[in-house]
């Protein structure tokens, strides 16, 4: 199958090991990926913090970047509802670019959803041991609903064991802005996250959407460098896990 392939800035810019993960996983299900050269942010930090009018560029770049594919897979669940989503509320009235943003809505899918929805399958054939927890993210989880495809790929991973945390679908206090505009809140919200997961003896912490893990992790760095983590904890994409044991490099 051909798709498109959109990694997000956050693993484009800052993880792009996330992004090669990905990639390898999806070419041996026999994708055949391309990444369009014209593709960068899909302006959602702009809609996030009210900036409407300056994020209408970035939103027709992409939708034109991404116009002549017929599959496009997301690897971040929130880019993926506001391509989906925020992109028709605001380019309702707009003639022409109305009716492509309702057809690339139909179009796009986020990672997990992509593998088990659309090319049925739950196992990947990877291999890692030891226990894991799952952070289920805010857009991934309440608004585009994909909630149980990646604990199905997670259930088959050879010689992982899966452990739900408490509270697991429980923001982890990134929000997009959230964390920047009240900082507090958020430094609040990413300890009890952090404390859940590390509550379960998990191994790894793994999740579906880079920001999120980028916060957890760095909530991890800071009680390491105090001396109060516990235990070490791992924290992957689940790109990362679902390329486990198939000569990831």
């Amino acid at each position: 199958m051909k798709i498109a392939f959109f990694p997000g800035c956050m693993v484009d810019m800052f993880y792009p090991e996330v992004g090669k993960s990905a990639v390898r996983v999806l070419e041996r299900l026999g994708c055949e990926i391309s990444l369009p050269d014209g593709q960068i942010c899909c302006g959602q930090p702009l809609l996030n913090s009210g900036f409407t009018k300056e994020s209408i560029p970035m939103m027709k770049n992409l939708i034109d970047s991404y116009e002549p594919y017929d599959t496009i897979v997301s690897l971040t669940g929130s880019c993926a509802y506001a391509i989906k989503e925020d992109y028709k509320r605001f380019l309702a009235y707009d003639e022409e670019y109305a009716p492509k943003v309702e057809a690339l809505a139909n179009r796009i899918y986020e990672f997990t959803e992509f593998i088990v929805d659309v090319l049925g399958v739950t196992d990947v054939g990877a291999k890692l041991e030891g226990k894991a927890t799952f952070h289920k993210s805010c857009h991934m989880t309440r608004m585009l609903g994909v909630r149980e495809q990646p604990l199905a790929l997670l259930n088959n991973v050879k010689g992982l064991e899966y452990v739900e945390m408490k509270a697991a679908d429980r923001c982890c206090g990134f929000g997009g802005t959230f964390s920047v505009k009240e900082p507090e809140i958020s430094e609040q919200m990413v300890l009890e996250k952090a404390q859940n997961a590390l509550n379960t003896e998990a191994d790894y912490l793994v999740g579906a959407d880079q920001a999120c893990l980028m916060n957890i992790k760095g909530c991890f760095d800071r009680m390491e460098a105090e001396g109060i983590l516990p235990n070490p904890i791992k924290v992957l994409h689940i790109a990362q896990v679902l390329d486990s044991g198939k000569g990831a490099n």
